[in-house]
């Protein structure tokens, strides 16, 4: 007697397990994470942008009104502002071709085996975790001070008498400080670079008659431009915003020799309590970085595509 239930055996007529697992939706996981860093970015971008259209003082908040786009083209219209540009352009610029020039020769030193290598590998990275605040009480108390620094103490000693880097080379000092600390990143990204290199093709090019030269030149310099792209694009990204170092140094001056576009920001902001002129100030420093971080990121993806 036959049953008149059939019961399918067979495994095809399942939904696979790759399917329903599929089907589960990630969205409610994943958006409350969303959710938080959106309002982290957008809520202080929008009371930006908000105050950057008040006349609000703190010296005066009750007289806070709509005004337009004054601020932006008082701004504009300040000298001080384009000094700050020119002082963030010469400071970016030349901190990069140290960083990466010494980053670069240090990187090809320290591949090579000599005694006590790891040791010296680890005091050259030592400096980047020393906190910008640290860094710069030590370079501006130990180092560079025109009295007890040590630096003072060798050019007194040579007969050439001390200098005061802080009033007479002011600009030069920060950039020096700065280049203390972020060259160890440089080496560290480059250095990971090199032992990537492909040793076989270094010892045909020597077989085949390289010097030196010929071999960092037309080897180890190509095999390095993505990594030398990555490192410019993101200490260009920190150095667009170096405050530490001048605040602990130089206040900015003398005058407004080392007041770079972030520093200007805080005289705006904290010391002439001018929230809308520094909201006005803080847009423009966002569009202007915006702008060079797209340029770099498509220097990067032009280096990665060849």
């Amino acid at each position: 007697m036959s049953s008149s239930l059939t019961v399918d055996h067979h495994p095809e007529s399942r939904p696979p397990r790759e399917q329903v697992s599929s089907r589960v939706s990630t969205l409610p996981l994943v958006a409350p994470s969303v959710i938080a860093l959106l309002l982290w970015m957008i809520v202080p971008l929008l009371m930006t942008l908000w105050f950057s259209f008040q006349r609000y003082n703190l010296l005066n908040p009750d007289a806070r009104k709509f005004i337009g786009i004054e601020n932006f083209t008082f701004i504009l219209g300040d000298p001080g502002f384009w000094v700050s540009i020119v002082t963030t352009i010469i400071l970016v610029v030349s901190v990069l071709v140290i960083t990466i020039g010494l980053g670069t020769l240090l990187a090809v030193l320290f591949d090579q085996d000599f005694p006590g290598r790891g040791i010296a590998r680890v005091l050259a990275i030592s400096p980047f975790f020393v906190m910008p605040t640290v860094s710069a009480l030590i370079w501006k108390n130990m180092l560079m001070h025109p009295v007890n620094g040590l630096f003072a103490q060798i050019t007194r000693g040579l007969g050439l008498g001390a200098i005061d880097w802080f009033a007479d080379f002011p600009l030069l000092a920060i950039i020096i400080i700065v280049s203390w600390e972020w060259l160890p990143f440089a080496l560290l990204i480059l250095l990971t670079a090199i032992q990537s290199l492909d040793h076989e093709q270094l010892e045909a090019a020597r077989m085949d008659g390289a010097k030196p030269i010929a071999l960092f030149r037309f080897v180890m310099l190509p095999h390095l431009s993505r990594a030398i792209a990555v490192v410019a694009m993101i200490e260009t990204i920190f150095f667009l915003t170096i405050f530490a170092e001048i605040f602990v140094t130089t206040g900015g001056g003398p005058g407004l020799a080392t007041t770079n576009l972030a520093y200007y920001i805080f005289l705006k902001a904290l010391l002439e309590f001018d929230v809308g002129g520094a909201s006005a100030g803080g847009l423009i420093a966002v569009i202007l970085a915006n702008i060079v971080a797209i340029f770099l990121l498509r220097s990067v993806a032009r280096n990665v595509d060849t």
